[in-house]
């Protein structure tokens, strides 16, 4: 997945916007925000990287069994190691991969939204188990 697929994916979920509050070469995908509920980060993307690489959340235990099978996903650059990998868009992380991680992210970060802005989004909550 390169630079603009992984930024189409990121902004395909519901009141998902770009922001770039580390300077140009970083771009940091948020969601909700409005008075009184601040916006939340679900993925950054180092624009220029090669191959593309980003931070996305993701649950502890999931994210340990992820970084123990593809080499390309590591503990979160600069983030919680328990809570944030770091994704290399190459090998064993196919484009349909990184979009599943994408919206893992997303639906992990929407959960912690208060209730209105759940329901704002449409969000139907995390499919678990």
């Amino acid at each position: 997945m390169d630079h603009a697929s992984f930024s189409s994916a990121c902004l395909e979920m519901a009141g998902a916007y770009e922001d770039h509050p580390f300077g140009p070469e970083t771009t940091v995908f948020k969601v909700a925000g409005r008075p009184g509920s601040p916006a939340k980060m679900f993925a950054l993307l180092w624009d220029g990287s090669d191959p593309a690489h980003a931070n996305l959340k993701c649950e502890p235990d999931l994210a340990d069994q992820l970084r123990s099978i593809h080499p390309e996903i590591t503990p979160g650059y600069h983030m919680s190691k328990k809570h944030w990998n770091t994704v290399l868009c190459t090998g064993s992380v196919d484009d349909a991969m990184a979009r599943d991680l994408i919206e893992d992210s997303y639906d992990l970060v929407v959960e912690t939204l208060p209730r209105a802005d759940r329901e704002r989004l449409g969000w139907k909550g995390l499919a678990r188990g």
